[in-house]
Parts: structure tokens; C-alpha cells; sequence
């Protein structure tokens, strides 16, 4: 039996907004401190027929918790958030989700952050002024690859 990416799901089980039952929703959970890139995330993201976000988190502490509740299959995060910033949040979410892929989109990218970002676990990260890598970011990490974009 195949799973959804992140491996919670069955494949032959999906949810209510579902068309047929060899697909599934992509659940994503959204972080960042400006109501406006949330906006404009959810816009983009809503783009995709087969993802759905799942929830908005405003700073590092809230994504924590909406991670647990919600569940999500993929989170984008900021890294400059109030409360816990996005690599905090990130290494706080990998202790009980693993298996979760996080993508941070940022707009401080820097080879040190990159750094950082992998060893907390980050599977990808990009700048938030560059809306096609965030949804390559994010096709790479459901198929389970790694995408780090270099700093300009």
C-alpha cells in the first residue's frame, strides 16, 4: 500500500476533498510572522489541485503546536519569526514528526543559515521573492529529494 509523503496517510484512503480514490490532498502547514506572505503562500500553494493548506502559524511557538494538531504532510516556515525563529520551531517539530519535510522560506538565505537550516533537520530552503523555487521546493521534498537553493 502506497502512503502519502508523510506516511500517514494510505494512498486508497483519502480525504473528503479528494477526487478519486487513487489520489490525496497534500496537507500544508504555513508559518510566517506577515499576514500578507501567508496570504500570498496560501495563493500560490491553493494553485496546486492536490495541496491544501492545512493551517497558519504567525511565530515559531504556534507552528509547533498547529504541526501537532493539524498533521501536515509538508510545512513552509519563515526563519525570522517572534517567539522561537523558524530553525528553533523546525528542531522542536522534529522530535515528534520526523518524517515531516520542512522547506524554510526566507529572505535572510545565506550559506551559514543553510547550514544551520540542514542541521536541524530542513530538507529544503528558499527565498521568499522567488515564487516558482518555493513550489520546486516543494515538489522536490514530496518526492523525497533535498532543495537548497545558493544565496544570490
Amino acid at each position: 500500500m502506497r502512503l502519502s509523503p508523510s506516511g500517514k496517510v494510505p494512498i486508497d484512503i483519502c480525504h473528503e476533498q479528494c477526487q478519486s480514490p487513487s489520489s490525496f490532498m497534500v496537507r500544508i502547514l504555513i508559518a510566517d510572522d506577515s499576514t500578507l506572505v501567508r496570504r500570498v503562500l496560501r495563493s500560490l500553494l491553493e494553485q496546486d489541485a492536490d495541496w491544501q493548506v492545512c493551517g497558519e502559524a504567525t511565530d515559531g511557538s504556534e507552528v509547533v503546536q498547529r504541526a501537532v494538531e493539524t498533521q501536515p504532510d509538508l510545512i513552509v516556515l519563515d526563519f525570522q519569526m517572534p517567539v522561537m525563529n523558524g530553525l528553533e520551531a523546525a528542531r522542536e517539530i522534529a522530535k515528534f514528526a520526523p518524517e515531516v519535510p520542512m522547506l524554510l522560506c526566507t529572505a535572510h538565505l545565506s550559506p551559514d543559515l543553510l547550514g544551520e537550516a540542514r542541521k536541524v533537520g530542513i530538507q529544503g530552503a528558499v527565498s521568499k521573492s522567488r515564487a516558482g523555487d518555493i513550489v520546486k521546493g516543494i515538489k522536490a521534498l514530496l518526492r523525497h529529494e533535498l532543495f537548497f537553493c545558493q544565496p544570490a
